[in-house]
């Protein structure tokens, strides 16, 4: 699946919600979630743009796969389905 291209950082920080990450910090335009579970925290930041930059977007979802342990078209799949 191609990655979206006009998915803004609100967007993407809601959908991330339904994956268990929630909103730790905000500091200008950029939000912070984080996703705790048994073996620790994850963090991910995310610029609150209206579109984010395909390669902003690709690098977050790379490394929210990698720490759920799935591929990136899984998680394409399970965020914008």
């Amino acid at each position: 699946m191609k990655v979206p291209r006009d998915v803004g950082g609100d967007e993407l920080a809601r959908r991330l919600a339904r994956l268990g990450y929630v909103v730790t910090r905000q500091t200008g335009s950029h939000v912070r979630l984080t996703r705790r579970t048994g073996q620790g925290e994850h963090h991910v930041t995310i610029p609150r743009h209206p579109a984010l930059r395909v390669g902003t977007l690709g690098h977050i979802l790379r490394d929210v796969a990698e720490h759920l342990e799935m591929s990136r078209d899984e998680l394409l799949e399970t965020l914008f389905a």
